[in-house]
């Protein structure tokens, strides 16, 4: 019985040299890219030591627009202050915002009267607390909103609404003048009950002379706290106007 001959072995030392050729020229195509980088890096640098004044222009780019931003924000703000200085609302318009904009209009109001540091802060879990500011006299004011989209036709605010309020305002936001404010109406039992608490009533009708006038809202309620702040720039307040919804300090 013959045999048949054995196939021949592709001899596989042949690929390896093949591999390492391979290996040899990307390292030289590499080592041909890095000194070219090189060379061109060298040229940069000595052509930026021979104008120096192109490393300048983006510093002068970059003061030049962080100064022309500074000129917005104090423009931005100058606008602000001159609009807040004459910033009217009538009650109607109040009326058909949503109550959130109520809110940061009570804030802007507060804001003009010269309150600085007004925000508003009603959200879920504000705890009764919508507007929080700090008047010129140092007093701090906290103040609850409740909108109304029918105005004086829609339901009245009543006790339960300011006895929540009254649990907070002091306890929790340590306010000083603790306020409820609507564009609607309030219940028959509420004056009484604010009056007995130290709370006090901003009605639709009392709404309607605050924002559609200029005299800040201390000077239009009844006796409110004394000035924290005895310094003030401010003319004293008038603590005992006679007008206002309710007299919660008599």
């Amino acid at each position: 019985m013959t045999r048949r001959p054995a196939r021949r072995r592709p001899n596989r030392g042949s690929r390896p040299r093949k591999q390492k050729g391979s290996d040899f020229q990307f390292l030289l195509v590499i080592g041909l890219i890095g000194i070219w980088a090189s060379g061109f890096l060298m040229s940069v640098q000595s052509w930026l030591a021979d104008h120096l004044w192109v490393l300048a222009l983006p510093v002068a780019a970059l003061a030049g627009t962080i100064a022309m931003w500074m000129h917005l924000q104090k423009e931005r703000a100058r606008q602000e202050a001159t609009r807040a200085q004459g910033l009217r609302y009538v009650v109607e318009h109040l009326d058909g915002l949503h109550y959130t904009r109520f809110e940061y209009a009570v804030r802007d109001l507060l804001r003009r009267d010269g309150c600085q540091d007004a925000e508003q802060v009603g959200r879920g879990g504000d705890q009764g607390a919508d507007v929080k500011a700090t008047d010129p006299f140092g007093r701090r004011w906290v103040i609850q909103c409740k909108h109304r989209k029918d105005g004086w036709s829609g339901s009245a605010v009543g006790t339960p609404d300011l006895q929540r309020l009254n649990g907070t305002g002091r306890q929790i936001h340590n306010g000083d003048v603790i306020v409820m404010l609507t564009n609607g109406r309030f219940s028959k039992q509420a004056p009484g009950f604010a009056k007995s608490q130290r709370l006090h009533l901003v009605d639709r009708h009392l709404l309607a002379q605050w924002a559609n006038g200029s005299r800040p809202l201390w000077e239009l309620l009844r006796a409110v706290p004394p000035p924290r702040n005895k310094s003030s720039k401010y003319p004293a307040a008038q603590h005992r106007s006679d007008r206002g919804t309710s007299s919660p300090y008599e």
